[in-house]
């Protein structure tokens, strides 16, 4: 039996354009995110999905909503899948992150895995429960396809989790503004398909490169 994940990363926000840490602020998606959002809802128009899950946040469960009406679906809520809390950091720019704390920035640049942020996560509290909320969905849909829209961080630690790679290679991981990765669970394993398209923005790269906020 295999379950085939579409795991996608919301649309662009205006806290993405701003250079300021979102974490699990519910901020909503820019004018250009609705049309990442859009173009992704009709690349998957014709693709076969059963069900569709969002986090609680309104810029993944938007984006989810672009993709699930063309089917006629409700977005389900999975808490387990929401974006890594920033603590401290969230509302800030990433200037102001850094004067504040430069070290840890610094820390959290070269060694992510290493750095749990003031009143926030770490990484590994992130795929925990991510983890969970992955496998909660596939035992709800058996030999099924599912639409997951989710965030960058929350993303990058299931693709790790997923392949068995260290969380220190969290970076090594890019996850744009409404990019398709599908994932199969077949026989207790995962394998990944598909990483990072975004070939329904009519091009092979994004044009835009941004940090993970």
């Amino acid at each position: 039996m295999t379950t085939r994940i579409l795991l996608v990363r919301h649309g662009e926000t205006k806290w993405n354009l701003e250079g300021r840490y979102q974490g699990q602020i519910d901020t909503e998606l820019s004018e250009r995110g609705y049309e990442q959002a859009r173009k992704l809802g009709l690349s998957l128009k014709d693709v076969k999905i059963d069900a569709a899950y969002a986090t609680p946040l309104a810029r993944a469960r938007e984006t989810a909503q672009a993709v699930a009406q063309h089917h006629g679906l409700e977005v389900q809520v999975s808490p387990g899948l929401t974006e890594i809390a920033h603590g401290e950091w969230e509302g800030l720019l990433s200037s102001e992150v850094k004067e504040k704390y430069g070290v840890m920035v610094e820390q959290w640049q070269t060694s992510p895995h290493e750095v749990h942020m003031p009143g926030g996560e770490n990484l590994q509290q992130v795929q925990d429960r991510s983890m969970a909320a992955l496998a909660e969905i596939v035992a709800k849909h058996p030999e099924e396809t599912v639409l997951v829209v989710a965030h960058d961080a929350t993303n990058k630690v299931l693709v790790c989790g997923i392949l068995g790679i260290a969380l220190k290679n969290f970076w090594q991981v890019k996850q744009d503004n409404t990019c398709i990765n599908v994932l199969e669970y077949e026989n207790d394993k995962w394998r990944v398909c598909l990483l990072n398209d975004t070939c329904h923005m009519g091009q092979i790269f994004t044009s835009i490169e941004q940090k993970a906020l």
